[in-house]
């Protein structure tokens, strides 16, 4: 009697426990992916902003925005005063304008929710990428073709270390110009 509860625990039990065990794993890491990764992350914003219509149709460069890409570690969010060099005569009777002018009358920031997030322990420095040539698409899509803007790349370590390892596979038109970027663990975390 006991060999035979014995036998259907190993033969039956274990194997379907185990595989329960691994699917569940499996289930888990494979549906939470987008989230951990933020792909597809896309909060709604205090105001609707269209990089399709800004980048896009209108073609305004990305550093006339964000002024601290070429200059510092950061891209920076624009102020509403940037916004302001152009809306307080273009389009100002539209909602989304009134709400931008009132962010800039009060002189409060306009409390836009990040999309685009390098963990902290890790550093990064936009300028360096910029000032070498690499295109803002590269990371952070083609923002120009979206309306509302969402994360479409990971950011996670093994990203990063795959176009540091691949410069040139990954950015053949810089190939000539660029050498592979460091892959030293100090380089990123300091």
């Amino acid at each position: 009697m006991k060999k035979t509860v014995l036998d259907y625990a190993l033969k039956v039990r274990l194997p379907v426990t185990v595989f329960v065990i691994i699917l569940s794993f499996a289930l888990t890491y494979f549906i939470s992916r987008p989230e951990r990764d933020g792909i597809g992350y896309a909060p709604e914003q205090p105001i609707k902003f269209s990089h399709k219509l800004h980048a896009g149709t209108m073609k305004i460069d990305c550093r006339y925005c964000h002024i601290g890409v070429e200059k510092s570690r950061f891209a920076t969010i624009p102020t509403p005063s940037i916004c302001m060099n152009c809306h307080t005569i273009a389009r100002k009777d539209k909602p989304e304008i009134i709400k931008l002018t009132s962010y800039f009358n009060s002189g409060k920031a306009i409390p836009w929710k990040r999309i685009h997030r390098v963990p902290d322990y890790a550093y990064f420095n936009h300028s360096v990428h910029v000032n070498k040539g690499i295109d803002c698409k590269n990371c952070h899509g083609d923002v120009a073709r979206m309306d509302v803007v969402s994360q479409v790349h990971s950011f996670t370590m093994g990203s990063c270390l795959n176009c540091h390892r691949n410069a040139h596979e990954k950015l053949p038109e810089l190939a000539r110009q660029i050498k592979n970027g460091p892959d030293n663990c100090n380089a990123c975390h300091r």
